[in-house]
């Protein structure tokens, strides 16, 4: 907004010197219209540089710095809206000042001024910023590991912190482990009950004698020594 007031302004004075100049010397209006719109565009330029110089400090990274271009556009329609409609209004009380209707002074005329503002002081933008990066000023010793993280970090850090419902599944988890080591325990640490064998229940042993008894036959009596 303030480039748009200041534009709007220098051109109003810009446009009553142009009328003063050219009504004194007629023969020259080509030249003077031509030496006042330089000086307008130079001031334009100058403007554009330190804008791109102040952006290009304040901000090394070229991704993260402001949009000059769109600043500088809507700068250039306000100087040319209002300039185009101050000049209609003064032309209503002096005649020196060479003006057209009103719709032609905020439709092209506005548009006229509009690309005086704009192109020469985007030009100055890049031109601002090149110097800059050119040269650019030495960071202070320290700078890169003291610098904060990126937006991508801060976004992998808060997707590993756990949400509000990891907690309690985790505690609930955590008793149920509890509980089941606690029964486990218990087992380990009950008596068992011994059960003495019954003497009854070892298996009885058949004694088989090795002698000449086992080959007599049936019903034979074995031989007496």
């Amino acid at each position: 907004m303030l480039r748009g007031l200041v534009f709007a302004a220098a051109m109003v004075v810009l446009r009553l010197l142009q009328g003063a100049l050219i009504n004194a010397w007629q023969t020259q209006a080509g030249l003077i219209s031509v030496v006042l719109l330089i000086l307008f565009v130079i001031g334009v330029a100058i403007w554009g540089v330190l804008d791109g110089r102040a952006d290009a400090k304040a901000q090394p990274d070229p991704d993260r710095r402001q949009d000059l271009a769109m600043t500088w556009l809507l700068a250039g329609l306000f100087a040319g809206i209002v300039s185009g409609a101050v000049a209609w209004l003064i032309a209503l009380f002096y005649q020196g000042l060479y003006t057209g209707g009103l719709i032609n002074e905020v439709t092209t005329f506005a548009a006229f001024t509009a690309l005086l503002v704009f192109v020469p002081g985007i030009i100055g933008v890049a031109v601002g910023r090149w110097r800059i990066d050119r040269n650019p000023p030495p960071r202070p010793e320290g700078a890169d590991e003291e610098r904060a993280d990126t937006d991508v970090f801060s976004a992998v850090r808060g997707d590993e912190a756990p949400t509000g419902e990891i907690p309690a599944q985790t505690a609930a988890g955590a008793q149920a482990e509890e509980r089941t080591g606690s029964i486990a325990t218990a087992e380990r640490e009950a008596p068992t009950e011994t059960i003495p064998a019954a003497g009854d229940d070892d298996a009885k042993t058949e004694v088989i004698r090795t002698d000449d008894a086992r080959h007599a036959k049936p019903g034979e009596e074995p031989e007496k020594g």
